[in-house]
């Protein structure tokens, strides 16, 4: 490249002078650099590039510890049909010296490219424009149009109409003999040989430039660019078909007289069943986008707005961040938002895969898309647009399907020499039948059946149709790809570790059992509650919350004095109380009643914490408070040791409570006491195929080493922004389906690929005539097109079952 470009890129970690200057010196490092310009206050660095790419400066910059901060910009393209297409625009688009990647989506028809931020969104379109596929950026204001995949199949179906109607008397007039002895001699005495064949040259000539001037208008353009592709072939195929027959048609001198054969059934059968192909491959691949057209269309066009107390129908669109919104029995939500009044049930089943109905009170938060259940609510919107929980999972389902899988890269080499070899092939068996075949015409036919035969399509939808249907169903089961290639890295995994604490627990304490001496226990958990009531203390809490299940009364407490690691004094009703460790009593002097102390060492030994009751310094209750393990723990061990997988506890707990929740759940390996840079360690000592899955702040690390992170979606906001997947309920029976639904995907692409090319590993040469010489058929043009225009729906179909997946 010989002229220079300009960069302007943002670095955030530029925090001071000094990390400017290593910057400037990490830039100057690369030949052609020049002009360098580095801004610690802006945190910006301006230079010259000539002959440098953005990938090149990239790669410094973060060797040097300042990665780049880049833009990202998704293309709708049109014209795409195999797999050379999509390779051809990806080439377009890397080839620019101010783009570090770009991924296209062979089924969206789309491109996610990463740039430079300076970069025009309509430039980069324009790229892609210039080499024969009209591309336009998508924004937010100009979404993808979700009824696309109809648009393209109804159109297809118009064509393949029109073509199948024009082609019938071709077909009839050649092929009837077939069928009707002496229905070819009948017509040819009818009508003649030569108006016979003229007419079926019309109607060729009508279908080649008509419904099938698609393949001509783009195939020979990229052709003459030297980057053949699919069209390239049907279009040279169908046409040097029918250039043969109207040379023996209209010249029939100059062909020799044993070969004056007509081919134009071939020709227009050709170009109709392939449109047929294409047709049928439009609208599978219609069916292949239904889930996330499904999640569009889970929000309401209008909802009722309270304006000035009264309600008020207004667009969706309209609603603004602090809107009351009444919410009517069986409506749904229209944006996510917090309850205000009412309490009721919500189906959250197609955001989170939970069947069950969630409770809803006031404080508690709502979904957009979810359905409201038999009563009356109302609650205030807390986001709207892109930032409601539904856009995201949209997008990050969006951003799953447009990734690229490591097994997609063979595929990519092989396409990009695949056309170009099909040619060479078919030039070669032109030249090897003129040579020792029989004539010109076989010659012709042989040549041609090579180029209609070969099928880059299905190579190039085997791994993307896959992707989209497998994460769009893993969507519809509540398990969020954030990431494609987590689909091939979670089918290979050997182990899963889970945190435990909010993973494999509830995440909270609660009252597990109560131990009393010369009282109810209703008694003392009155009063322990009523001196907790007023403490911040988790396991007060817990013991409040229990209280407050069982409808006791509380009377209030006086003289609340809580020490760090000494326990809680109040007087309640006139009693002294003293809530605590079994230090916190020893040390005022109370003597442990052996039973009540016995009770509770065997609630410890099972990984419950002691609290200990003292009423005027006699030992009068315990309390045991556990962090209870979720309901649905120890079948979602059983299930993953049935699958062949190693579980692994990782905890911050003590080592003695993650062991007794760990046995009860039959884990293999516990490992307890960590910190969030021992969890860094033991995932790295794991390997590359284990799977992490946790939910807090504290497990963000583990998340983003693990050879894949699975983050709760009840988690926090980094948890789930450092993992490759989100299961969208607290259910960690997710894992399974994540880990199923992965395996399923990868078969299924491995099915794709072993069709794809083993269907042109067999077939190419029974087209070139391999066969002949040993008695066997030659392959006719039209069963070429039939089984080339299959194997694309037969791919799109198989790609479809993984909607039935579980």
């Amino acid at each position: 490249m010989t002229a220079s470009t300009e960069f302007d890129l943002t670095i955030p970690g530029i925090s001071c002078a000094s990390c400017a200057g290593r910057v400037e010196r990490a830039l100057a490092t690369l030949p052609g650099v020049s002009d360098i310009n580095v801004n610690p206050v802006t945190r910006r660095a301006h230079l010259r590039a000539d002959g440098v790419t953005l990938p090149q400066i990239g790669a410094a910059l973060a060797d040097a510890g300042y990665p780049a901060q880049l833009a990202t910009t998704r293309l709708q393209i049109e014209g795409m049909s195999c797999a050379s297409c999509s390779g051809r625009v990806e080439r377009a688009l890397t080839g620019r010296p101010d783009v570090t990647e770009a991924v296209v989506n062979l089924v969206a028809s789309s491109a996610s490219v990463t740039h430079a931020p300076g970069v025009a969104a309509g430039d980069l379109a324009r790229t892609v424009t210039e080499i024969g596929y009209p591309a336009h950026p998508i924004t937010p204001d100009t979404a993808p149009d979700m009824q696309g995949d109809g648009h393209e199949a109804r159109d297809l179906r118009r064509a393949f109409l029109l073509s199948l109607v024009l082609t019938l008397p071709v077909f009839i007039a050649e092929m009837g003999g077939h069928m009707l002895p002496g229905f070819h001699h009948w017509m040819i005495g009818l009508i003649g040989k030569g108006p016979l064949w003229v007419g079926e040259m019309l109607l060729t000539a009508a279908v080649l430039a008509g419904p099938g001037s698609r393949f001509f208008l783009t195939g020979f353009p990229a052709l003459l660019r030297g980057a053949p592709e699919m069209n390239s072939l049907v279009a040279l195929g169908s046409g040097a078909a029918f250039l043969f027959s109207t040379v023996v048609t209209l010249a029939p001198d100059i062909v020799p007289a044993p070969s004056r054969q007509v081919y134009f059934e071939a020709a227009a059968v050709i170009v109709t069943l392939i449109l047929m192909g294409r047709w049928m491959e439009a609208r599978a691949k219609g069916r292949a986008g239904q889930a996330i057209r499904s999640l569009i269309e889970l929000v309401p066009d209008h909802a009722t707005a309270l304006r000035d107390g009264q309600p008020v129908q207004v667009p969706v669109a309209e609603l603004r961040t602090g809107d009351l919104v009444h919410l009517a029995p069986g409506e749904r939500v229209a944006v996510d938002g917090v309850v205000t009044e009412g309490h009721g049930h919500i189906d959250e089943s197609m955001l989170t895969g939970e069947p069950i109905p969630a409770r809803k009170q006031p404080d508690d938060p709502v979904t957009g898309g979810t359905i409201n259940g038999s009563a009356a609510l109302t609650y205030r919107v807390t986001a709207t647009g892109a930032d409601t929980a539904l856009s995201r999972i949209v997008a990050m389902v969006e951003a799953a399907q447009s990734s690229k899988l490591p097994v997609q890269a063979l595929v990519d080499r092989i396409t990009r020499v695949f056309v170009p070899v099909v040619m060479a092939l078919a030039v070669l068996t032109l030249a090897l039948w003129l040579a020792f075949g029989p004539g010109l015409a076989e010659a012709v036919v042989a040549s041609v059946a090579v180029l209609i035969i070969a099928c880059p399509c299905a190579m190039g939808l085997a791994v993307p149709v896959s992707i989209m249907v497998g994460t769009g169903r893993g969507a519809e089961m509540g398990v969020l790809f954030r990431r494609g290639e987590a689909l091939q890295r979670l089918a290979r995994a050997q182990s899963v570790a889970f945190d435990k604490t909010g993973t494999l627990t509830i995440g909270r304490p609660q009252l597990t059992g109560i131990w009393t001496d010369g009282l109810s226990q209703d008694q003392a958990l009155r009063l322990a509650a009523s001196a907790e009531a007023r403490s911040e203390h988790p396991l007060g809490a817990a013991i409040v919350s229990a209280a407050q299940h069982q409808g006791l009364d509380l009377p209030a407490a006086e003289k609340v004095d809580a020490a760090a690691g000494r326990g809680l004094t109040a007087q309640v009703e006139g009693q002294s109380l003293l809530i605590g460790n079994r230090a916190a009593l020893e040390e005022a002097g109370i003597v442990l009643s052996a039973g009540l102390a016995e009770s509770a060492e065997a609630a410890a030994a099972q990984g419950a914490t002691p609290v200990h009751l003292a009423i005027d310094g006699r030992h009068a209750a315990s309390f045991a408070l556990a962090d209870p393990e979720r309901p649905e723990s120890a079948a979602t061990i059983a299930a993953l040791h049935d699958l062949g997988l190693r579980c692994v506890m990782l905890s911050g707990d003590t080592q003695a409570t993650a062991q007794a929740v760990g046995r009860r759940l039959g884990i293999d390996d516990i490992q307890g006491g960590l910190r969030p840079d021992d969890k860094l360690r033991a995932i790295r000592n794991l390997g590359d195929e284990t799977v992490f899955v946790g939910d807090g702040i504290n497990d963000a690390p583990a998340l983003a080493a693990a050879g894949t992170g699975i983050a709760i979606g009840t988690g926090t906001d980094i948890a789930i922004e450092s993992a490759d997947a989100v299961l969208m309920s607290g259910d960690p029976s997710g894992v399974v389906r994540a880990i199923r639904l992965s395996r399923a995907v990868m078969r299924n692409i491995h099915q794709n690929l072993f069709w794809a090319f083993a269907y042109n590993a067999a077939l190419i040469p029974v087209a070139m005539g391999a066969l002949v010489p040993f008695g066997g058929p030659q392959l006719s043009p039209m069963l070429g097109a039939a089984a080339m225009a299959l194997s694309s729906v037969f791919v799109v179909g198989n790609a479809l079952r993984l909607r039935r997946a579980h």
